[in-house]
This record gives structure tokens, C-alpha cells and sequence, in this order.
């Protein structure tokens, strides 16, 4: 299974899972799924948004990781000089923290409603906090 369906607030996306590219993160993320959270615009980084995890241990380290994600990929941070984190880019995004430029595992690929997202992206940054569920589609 790599097809996931990502509701943001009320949108809804389809998206698959980088299975070849990161098969670590994926496999552990689909342990944790369905998945569930809260969004919120990135401090740092540009054009994005994110879901702070804290202490979660995902017990990955990196594979197919980046600092500068297209808009539609979604990264997961697993750890380390700053807490856990799934950042999802709707533009320019150097992603970074305040302890400097970090690299999350490109694990997830949006594939549907990529045309709304720059929306879901400006809403966050204006209204606040957005609901995200990850679904296997």
C-alpha cells in the first residue's frame, strides 16, 4: 500500500508514500497511522507548515533527506538538535530551525490538490492552528 488520502481541515489530497526512495520511514510511519495531528505555519523556514512532535521516536535516521523540499513533499524531521517533526512545503522552504539548517526524510509525495495547498498554507499562517489526518487511501 502506498496510496494515502491527507485531510487538512476540510481539504482533502491524495498522496503516496516514497516506499522505494525512503522504505524505513514509510514502513514505521505506517505503524503509526491513521495519524493525526495539528498544523501550524513554520517558524524558519519559508513556505510551509508543520506538525512539532516533540520527543516521538519514529526509530529512523536519514534516508532520501533534504533541506530544500518542492512544494507537495512532506519531510519527517526524526530527531536530534531540534524535536521531531513532519513539515509539509506549499512553496520555498529551506528548512531550518533555530539551531540552523536541518534535513528531514522526503517520505511522503502529494499527488492530488496541489493547486489548493498554497491556500491551506496562507490560511494557516493567518488563522492558526489546522487539523491533518493521514489516511491509507
Amino acid at each position: 500500500m502506498t496510496e494515502l488520502k491527507i485531510t487538512i481541515a476540510e481539504t482533502v489530497f491524495g498522496a503516496r508514500l516514497e516506499m522505494e526512495k525512503a522504505p524505513k520511514t514509510c514502513a514505521s510511519f505506517l505503524r503509526h497511522m491513521p495519524f493525526s495531528g495539528k498544523i501550524v505555519h513554520v517558524r524558519w523556514s519559508g513556505e510551509a507548515v508543520w506538525i512539532p512532535l516533540g520527543d516521538l521516536d519514529f526509530r529512523v535516521g536519514y534516508e532520501n533527506h533534504t533541506s530544500f523540499p518542492a512544494p507537495g513533499q512532506i519531510l519527517l524531521y526524526p530527531g536530534g538538535i531540534s524535536e521531531t517533526e513532519i513539515l509539509l512545503a506549499y512553496g520555498g522552504v529551506h528548512f531550518a530551525s533555530k539551531m540552523g539548517q536541518l534535513a528531514g526524510n522526503h517520505f511522503i509525495t502529494l499527488t492530488s490538490g496541489l493547486d489548493r495547498l498554497a491556500d491551506i498554507g496562507k490560511r494557516t499562517l493567518w488563522e492558526g492552528a489546522q487539523a491533518i489526518r493521514f489516511d491509507k487511501a
